[in-house]
């Protein structure tokens, strides 16, 4: 009975370890969806006004020590990750998830709000936190913009065949899209300016919006939408992103949007190193 006593107790003590560690993952887990959230979102960082980013994906590789001791590009690349720019934040004393965001948007909108950056990991020990943020080396080949534009319509319109839930709007599968050499052009030429310019937004810097840009190029259509992303190599990865994101989601399955057009850029001294813009239209 003493022996069987015992056990009891330790299986009640692994228990309450393993619930105690799940409640710590889960506290590390809605922080990521907080902030996720959080870039879902326009906003104003430091006075400026930010556009809606796409979700970071939590990469395991990411999960450093909370002490920081140590190089951080050596601990990437020991843990394999094909660090290009990294930043990362220690917090102390936030108690759960929720303080913990509170932090990170009172002192550190910029940081989050980069559009660099498409990976995170998060590791907490009890009030100790440590955030990394981080952008891999481009990998591998890709066509010219006029190829990946018509990769990236193949994967727009593989998404609007399917019904699907952009946030809280529920939208059915519409037709597809066709290309348009007119947007593609608009869509090559704001990609371009990003990239050498080294800036993200949907006004460029003469002022001009995404429907300025297109009526100047000659686009006659009724309507435009537009959806840009950074530092994603390909266009499953951006196209993934933006599904994951309300607003870019709801861009790409608008089934008033007929026409279609989009072009990356790169430029290796810019920040995101790559730069993507879609246009939509409506003829």
């Amino acid at each position: 009975m003493h022996l069987i006593a015992l056990s009891v107790r330790a299986a009640v003590l692994a228990l309450g370890l393993l619930l105690a560690s799940a409640a710590m993952a889960s506290e590390e887990a809605q922080l990521i969806d907080s902030i996720n959230a959080y870039r879902s979102q326009a906003q104003s960082c430091d006075g400026k006004g930010t556009p809606e980013l796409p979700p970071l994906h939590s990469d395991p590789r990411l999960l450093l020590p909370v002490d920081g001791v140590g190089d951080l590009q050596a601990a990437l690349a020991a843990a394999a990750y094909p660090m290009m720019n990294v930043q990362a934040i220690s917090l102390s004393g936030p108690r759960d998830a929720q303080s913990a965001m509170q932090a990170l948007r009172e002192s550190f909108c910029r940081v989050l709000l980069d559009p660099q950056f498409i990976d995170i990991g998060i590791n907490r020990q009890q009030r100790d936190w440590r955030i990394v943020l981080a952008r891999p080396l481009l990998a591998g080949r890709m066509g010219n913009w006029q190829a990946e534009g018509q990769n990236l319509l193949k994967q727009i319109n593989d998404a609007r065949a399917l019904a699907r839930q952009c946030g809280a709007q529920a939208f059915a599968a519409t037709a597809p899209l066709s290309w348009n050499a007119t947007l593609g052009s608009v869509a090559e030429a704001h990609s371009r300016a990003m990239a050498n310019g080294n800036y993200f937004a949907h006004k460029d810097r003469n002022g001009h919006t995404p429907g300025d840009r297109a009526e100047l190029a000659g686009y006659a259509g009724a309507a435009i939408g537009e959806n840009i992303a950074a530092a994603m190599d390909s266009p499953q990865r951006v196209v993934e992103g933006w599904l994951a994101s309300p607003a870019h989601c709801a861009n790409l399955m608008n089934p008033q949007f007929r026409e279609f057009g989009a072009a990356y850029a790169v430029d290796p001294k810019s920040d995101a190193g790559i730069y993507w813009t879609a246009l939509f239209g409506r003829p």
